[in-house]
């Protein structure tokens, strides 16, 4: 899903409306909504429905969510509603919906992050794969002529190398559902040379020697680079790096979860960044955004789960 149109957009409305033409060959998905019960967490779902990204099914105390929806004006007519009694049944029962195909991806709502991936891995729920859960930022940041892809913000705080290898072929598998023919993978530190006192840029390395025996596939990476070489053709020159995912990342592996959490929160208040969170491993995507996020947050959230859910059902016809 590269932009078909590489000139940056300074409207985040335009980059918003720009980002949702990508699913208008698709049809929506239903998508299963945990604890929808406040102004935006509602809101979101329901603008992504209005704009046929997603067919919401909203999980939650009944009562609670006809209550925001009357106090804030949201039309509910036609939502199917799925009644329970708190926000951790709300989580359980949106994950067994999406397991067994009732929903195509699960959607946070007002609830905790950690009331709602703890119903994500749990064996009970059997929503597992054997691939490490992780999450991706994908970012539409108005300075940079691509999208930007963040791992992980938001789920493995001090990930190992192994975990890293998992991490980063989640995102390349991501960066091939949204158009990126070979994803090109930053793997970032503070430096761009190899420092043993820098167990970040070993682990670079090792990671990228691992790409070269086949243990990550489809994508090229480089590292370690600094920020400034994975996103700068300037900074490369005058450093000499040599290189062909310097300058012109897609990717962006971030050490550990402060790094890259402080990366994506940087982008998006800062530089003015379009974004969307969704966590990948699983049976199927999870749109893992904020409480604090806007409803445009959550309705591109929605295109990327919809885009993900829709090459997930191809693959599986094939």
């Amino acid at each position: 899903m590269q932009n078909d149109d590489p000139t940056p957009l300074a409207d985040k409305k335009e980059r918003l409306q720009r980002l949702i033409q990508r699913t208008r060959d698709i049809p929506p998905i239903p998508v299963a909504v945990a604890y929808p019960c406040d102004k935006e967490s509602l809101r979101g779902p329901l603008m992504a429905a209005e704009a046929n990204i997603i067919h919401p099914i909203l999980v939650g105390p009944e009562t609670k969510i006809r209550a925001v929806a009357e106090e804030f004006s949201l039309d509910l007519k036609g939502f199917r509603i799925v009644n329970v009694k708190d926000s951790l049944d709300a989580a359980n029962t949106a994950v067994a919906l999406t397991r067994d195909g009732e929903s195509g991806a699960v959607m946070k709502g007002s609830l905790h992050t950690d009331e709602l991936m703890g119903a994500v891995v749990t064996r009970a729920n059997n929503f597992r794969t054997s691939r490490r859960i992780s999450h991706v930022f994908v970012m539409d940041v108005p300075t940079y002529p691509r999208l930007m892809l963040i791992t992980d913000a938001a789920v493995n705080i001090a990930p190992s190398l192994e975990e890293k290898a998992d991490i980063i072929q989640n995102a390349i598998d991501l960066g091939k559902v949204l158009g990126i023919g070979i994803p090109k993978v930053a793997i970032l530190a503070a430096v761009e040379t190899v420092n043993p006192k820098m167990p970040a840029t070993l682990e670079a390395a090792a990671l990228c020697k691992m790409a070269d025996r086949g243990q990550i596939k489809g994508g090229l990476l480089d590292g370690p680079l600094a920020f400034d070489n994975a996103v700068s053709p300037e900074a490369v020159a005058v450093k000499g790096i040599v290189s062909s995912v310097a300058g012109q990342a897609d990717i962006f592996v971030a050490p550990n979860l402060e790094v890259g959490n402080v990366l994506f929160k940087q982008l998006e208040y800062l530089a003015n960044a379009l974004t969307a969170g969704v966590v990948l491993g699983a049976r199927a995507p999870v749109i893992l955004t904020s409480r604090a996020d806007s409803a445009e947050t959550r309705t591109a959230s929605c295109v990327i789960a919809a885009l993900i859910a829709h090459a997930n059902s191809q693959k599986n016809r094939s």
